[in-house]
């Protein structure tokens, strides 16, 4: 099978032209040897400055010995007229030998000093699988570069022939050139994601592939409903709590939902309906008390864990207060939980009630015990649709995981990068270069994410309000009196791992990681912070962080 570049073109949705390119494609692919490299545009830009690379080429194909085929791919009709074959358009027909000429040529000269003044071995071939030619000697073509619907069975045998293997040395290419000539098609080129446009892309294919989680999850029958599903990140955790709490208020039942995390909760509550109870574990413990008129002390240094007891006894004298009642409970971030929590929460539901337990154990930062639930029934999810395939194969290979998390995202060749530093002066620096990076590769600025591998309390970007030209758009650590979280105004979002927990971005700048240890908090850490994005990661570490995440980068 070819090499294709970039990779992830298979979760594509195959629909109208892009449908019929990407069924050529994968013909290449599986029809074409290893040794081919198979270059396409379908979801990726090609840009260097401001100049298109490859005007109007589908394809490019790298063979083995070096030589150079541009494919370009015309579905549906032509025009053929006495000046030769033309693609038809809105306002003018364009003469297609022209435009593949031109392509031909402007490749040729870009080619040359790479390879030294060598003559790069170039030809270019039409492919159009819905028209057959009528007069090719009048196409404007050679007529044995022109692929129509009767020759399109031939298509791999033509391929090959332009650009496969030869047996005279003749214009074959060097190892150092096929490597220059790799280079420039894949890197130089910058073959990098239209983010502007593959964004929404890849998180709608990500919700359609992890909604399999909250499908099949509630096809299961259980009475009483006591169900644990154990997931990792990115599996479908929240679409599930989403469905179920639907679900709930479709049916006629109340539900709750609660988690750990303010941020999570804050979100959850802004996209369900209303008609249930949307809180974390503290926040519901304040509203309970107070609706039984004991305001809680929160001047008192373990106002926290007084709110919890008063709580917990509060419940213990029964819970007869009809609004607080629930018919479906669902915990998300359950292991953050206690049992303690676990028993409180219990309390809160009819007898009939439903409940729900989800939870990602690698995603425990806190170092809690598991949650002991005898008699409930178990899921386990090991998907992770949402972050891309190579930065997980990272983890994978450089984190002491307990088990391998599977990659099913639609993004499989993000190149996770690494940045290090030796001291914060270097810190705050290679930051900045991570974020130039990131809007040089078309992230916008609402696109990235800069997330602290230190708690808030502790991290050194907590006093900043600028880093560089850019406006750090940061939590205040308080709440309006609509209990809506307070940020400066800013345009580049930052937070700890701690609070981005439950959330993501399509671009996940890790910064301040620093560790002499590879401990199992310092791994749930970085797995965490890693797992957030949905196209692209840039680590900024320690020099000795550095070296552990990436030798060959550090």
């Amino acid at each position: 099978m070819a090499r294709v570049h970039p990779e992830g073109w298979r979760h594509l949705p195959a629909n109208g032209a892009q449908g019929r390119e990407l069924a050529t494609l994968a013909l290449l692919a599986e029809g074409l040897p290893h040794e081919f490299n198979i270059y396409h545009g379908l979801h990726w830009t090609r840009a260097e400055g401001q100049h298109a690379v490859f005007g109007e080429i589908g394809f490019v194909i790298l063979g083995p010995d070096g030589r150079i085929l541009l494919i370009e791919q015309q579905s549906g009709f032509l025009d053929e007229s006495a000046n030769g074959l033309l693609r038809p358009g809105k306002r003018r027909n364009r003469d297609i030998s022209l435009d593949l000429a031109r392509t031909a040529d402007a490749l040729r000269a870009r080619l040359r000093p790479l390879l030294g003044g060598t003559e790069p071995v170039l030809d270019t071939l039409l492919y159009c699988p819905d028209y057959t030619v009528r007069q090719p000697g009048t196409a404007g073509l050679d007529p044995a570069r022109i692929v129509d619907a009767s020759r399109r069975a031939h298509l791999l045998d033509i391929v090959r022939e332009l650009c496969g293997p030869q047996h005279d040395a003749a214009g074959a290419g060097t190892a150092a050139h096929r490597h220059a000539l790799h280079r420039f098609f894949a890197e130089l080129l910058e073959l990098v994601p239209d983010v502007q446009a593959l964004a929404g892309q890849a998180v709608a294919l990500t919700t359609r592939l992890s909604g399999g989680l909250a499908e099949w999850a509630r096809r299961i029958s259980l009475h009483p409903h006591r169900l644990r599903v154990t997931a990792t990140a990115g599996s479908g955790k929240t679409q599930l709590a989403l469905a179920a709490y639907t679900d709930a208020l479709h049916a006629g039942r109340r539900p709750l939902y609660v988690c750990y995390n303010r941020p999570l909760a804050d979100h959850f509550a802004r996209v369900v309906p209303p008609g249930g109870e949307v809180a974390t574990y503290h926040q519901l413990c304040d509203r309970r008390l107070r609706a039984a008129g004991r305001t809680p002390d929160f001047s008192a240094p373990d106002r926290f864990r007084r709110m919890e007891t008063d709580f917990a006894a509060l419940l213990a004298h029964g819970n007869k207060d009809p609004a607080w009642r629930f018919d479906e409970l669902i915990v998300d971030e359950g292991q953050d939980f206690t049992d303690a929590w676990r028993d409180s929460l219990l309390a809160l539901l009819t007898p009939e009630g439903r409940a729900w337990w989800l939870e990602d154990p690698l995603q425990n930062l806190y170092g809690r015990e598991p949650v002991k639930l005898p008699g409930w029934a178990g899921l386990t999810a090991d998907t992770n649709y949402r972050t891309p395939a190579d930065v997980l194969e990272l983890l994978n290979d450089r984190l002491p995981l307990p088990t391998p998390i599977v990659a099913g995202s639609p993004v499989a060749d993000s190149e996770p990068e690494v940045m290090s530093w030796h001291d914060e002066t270097g810190l705050m620096e290679a930051t900045k270069r991570a974020i130039t990076r990131a809007i040089g590769l078309g992230f916008r600025r609402d696109m990235i994410a800069i997330i602290s591998f230190r708690g808030r309390e502790y991290s050194r970007f907590t006093p900043l309000t600028h880093l560089g030209p850019h406006r750090l758009r940061a939590f205040h650590g308080r709440y309006d009196l609509f209990g809506e979280a307070e940020y400066s105004e800013g345009e580049l979002l930052i937070d700890s791992v701690y609070r981005f927990k439950g959330q993501s971005a399509p671009c996940v700048i890790f910064t301040e990681i620093d560790f002499e240890a590879l401990d199992e908090l310092t791994m749930r850490k970085l797995f965490v912070g890693a797992t957030r994005a949905t196209m692209k990661v840039i680590f900024v570490a320690s020099e000795r962080a550095a070296a552990v995440l990436a030798p060959d980068q550090a």
